[in-house]
């Protein structure tokens, strides 16, 4: 049985409380962010070389090593008339599902050209099923200065262990070209 003095001082700190001005954040209006952590896991983005080719092989290693599931990779060949990427094959479908991603990193840790990595972007709620759902023009890195967008052909000369070694410092204007067409 409850004693009467208890109940009194539990409806009494109700009361007080009450009339207090309550400790809420205005969040999605007013942003006072603190910078995240730098191994935050955010949202993924597929890196580019230097010269704007991506560095997605479409190898599904990432897909594989998702314990939930939530990527899904359709590779294909590279042609010589149109190169997405340095190596034989490319990801022509990308997509990550965000409804299923539990943010553990293990895709990263799978990708063997670093072509996957995780921003520090963490706002990812939306009010529609569907836009969680990003494809690979959403997860695609910005072109930087110096960048090509892709289809375009490799560096002359280089081969594809030369990108995946770093030598590729920029586009050479051939490639400039060849995207601009």
């Amino acid at each position: 049985m409850v004693e009467i003095p208890q109940v009194i001082r539990a409806f009494g700190t109700t009361f007080l409380n009450m009339f207090k001005k309550p400790i809420t954040e205005q969040y999605p209006e007013e942003k006072h962010l603190y910078p995240p952590k730098p191994r935050f896991h955010g949202r993924h983005q597929l890196n580019r070389y230097a010269d704007g080719l991506e560095k997605c092989i479409g190898c599904e290693l990432c897909a594989w090593a998702c314990p939930a599931d939530a990527i899904y990779v359709e590779g294909e060949e590279n042609t010589d008339e149109e190169r997405f990427s340095p190596g034989e094959r490319f990801g022509k479908v990308y997509q990550i599902n965000y409804l299923r991603c539990i943010m553990c990193g293990l895709c990263i840790e799978a990708c063997p050209t670093r072509a996957l990595t995780m921003t520090n972007e963490f706002e990812l709620a939306d009010d529609e099923r569907g836009k969680l759902i990003y494809e690979k023009s959403d997860l695609l890195a910005p072109l930087l200065p110096g960048m090509a967008p892709a289809p375009h052909s490799m560096v002359e000369g280089f081969t594809d262990r030369d990108y995946y070694s770093g030598k590729v410092t920029g586009a050479t204007p051939k490639q400039i070209e060849e995207a601009g067409n």
